[in-house]
């Protein structure tokens, strides 16, 4: 239901009393905060509250945010979908049009529209200051758009949804988007060059969101290169399957020194260029291999040929930049199978406090012994499900049941022997485990946490919804618990 159409409503056998009060809270808001508030909804909807009131007729002008969203009220009357376009296009002209005296913070177009059309929308909107450019829709960027290069007061740009970038200019002495702090790129249909020359000519940066794999039928347009003195949040999602040999060949380099955030989730690459990232505080990887591991879960670790990195390619020098500061980190169920197939060199993660990890029943822990043995600090340990695969390389943070081998599986056959588990010395005070179904590998797996984490404080669980919580509850209350201290909470 639209505003105004909430607006307008009154309830039948409502006294006239409680109306005039609902009048007048309506009416005492000032302008301001009714102009925030239109702000906040697609303009379309905002629009339509001048039919209220002579008073509402003067509210638009206050609107400083506008989104265009043709998929929101695109005239649900006509049939013809060209027609209902143009429709839309037409009333976007006249409220830009409208506003062209009026100060515009945020312009937002998703849809299908002419590119005469939204260049003269921007163009209008740039020259009232704007500060923030959303285009999410198939908009060509090409020569015509020079303007739209060096505005001045633009700190945030969005393009995504197939649009496509023909041409960034590139003058001698002079950087684009000056002022220009938050870049995101979704999908757009972008050159390598043109992409390395947009990252370079925006030297202020301190937000760079990259997005690929959200169905446009585009190779990566992310060059594997990243740099910024003043980047301090750098995303990247990079998941096209079918351009597999891109990921097989290149090689990412990033430059971005002063990183407080990093979220990073790609296929594996051959060889990875990193600057040490000493103001690095939290961590998020999904890195994803070319192949399947099932074929190497019966190996020992005295044979399995780690240094074959043609297979699955090498993470080493990307963990090596990110452990030595990272406070908290959050891997994906393919990180773990990564960390232990990819990498060449042991990583400290010397300051690491929490670590997060996602659990998949066929993928498998491989990289879990290796994490923990080299957190000396860590108090926090997150996971979501415990059910994985069960490999021979699972290590003595599991107690899963190899049948395969007939014996339970370790990071090496000397550990298994000397029941040495990495567990007993870890420091971690809470255990938090999501997604928990109280199945008997479950039961298990939270048997071997509760009597080998000496320092555990407070064991919080997750439980699933369609669990039996009664039963499952009294099963984990009667475990035993190494550590006296130790409290559990179902959450």
């Amino acid at each position: 239901m639209g505003l105004a159409s909430i607006l307008k409503r009154r309830k039948k056998g409502q006294s006239e009393s409680v109306s005039i009060v609902s009048r007048d809270l309506i009416s005492s808001l000032p302008d301001e905060i009714l102009g925030k508030i239109l702000s906040s909804l697609p303009t379309k909807v905002a629009a339509s509250t001048s039919v209220l009131s002579k008073s509402w007729r003067n509210l638009l002008p206050l609107v400083d945010s506008l989104n265009f969203d043709d998929s929101i009220f695109l005239y649900p009357e006509r049939d013809d979908e060209e027609a209902r376009c143009v429709l839309f296009s037409n009333f976007v002209d006249k409220t830009v049009a409208l506003l062209s005296t009026c100060p515009i913070k945020s312009f937002s177009v998703n849809g299908r529209y002419e590119k005469p059309r939204v260049n003269g929308w921007i163009r209008t909107a740039m020259q009232r200051g704007l500060s923030e450019l959303h285009l999410r829709c198939r908009h060509q960027i090409d020569r015509d758009a020079d303007f739209f290069f060096w505005s001045k007061t633009l700190v945030k740009l969005t393009l995504s949804n197939g649009c496509r970038i023909k041409y960034v200019p590139k003058k001698e002495g002079f950087v684009i988007f000056p002022s220009l702090k938050s870049l995101s790129l979704g999908d757009v249909a972008i050159c390598h060059a043109h992409f390395d020359k947009l990252m370079a000519s925006c030297p202020g940066l301190e937000e760079v969101f990259i997005r690929n794999g959200d169905g446009q039928p585009f190779p990566p347009s992310w060059t594997g290169h990243v740099s910024g003195d003043f980047m301090k949040r750098l995303v990247i999602y990079s998941h096209v399957p079918k351009y597999t040999n891109f990921y097989k060949k290149e090689e990412v380099w990033l430059d971005t020194v002063n990183l407080v955030y990093f979220d990073y989730s790609s296929y594996v690459s051959n060889f990875y260029v990193m600057c040490d990232m000493d103001s690095l505080v939290e961590a998020r990887l999904d890195l994803r291999l070319w192949e399947s591991t099932i074929q190497y879960d019966d190996y020992d670790d005295d044979y399995f040929p780690m240094n074959d990195f043609r297979t699955f390619g090498n993470v080493s020098h990307l963990l090596g930049a990110i452990g030595p500061n990272v406070k908290t980190l959050h891997l994906s169920s393919d990180s773990l199978e990564a960390i232990y197939f990819c990498c060449n060199f042991y990583v400290m993660f010397n300051n690491l406090v929490t670590l997060s990890f996602e659990s998949d029943k066929d993928k498998g822990w491989q990289g879990v012994p290796h994490l923990l043995k080299n957190a000396p600090n860590l108090q926090n340990l997150v996971i979501k499900g415990l059910v994985h695969r069960v490999t021979g390389r699972c290590g003595n943070v599991c107690p899963c049941f190899h049948l395969k081998r007939n014996f339970k599986a370790c990071l090496c056959r000397s550990c298994e022997l000397s029941r040495v588990s990495c567990l007993t010395t870890m420091p971690v005070k809470v255990l938090e485990i999501s997604g928990y179904g109280g199945t008997r590998r479950e039961i298990e797996q939270m048997r071997h946490f509760l009597g080998k984490l000496k320092c555990l404080e407070l064991v919080k669980i997750g439980v699933q919804q369609e669990a039996d919580n009664n039963d499952l509850r009294l099963k984990v209350m009667s475990l035993p618990r190494l550590s006296s201290k130790c409290n559990i909470q179902f959450i």
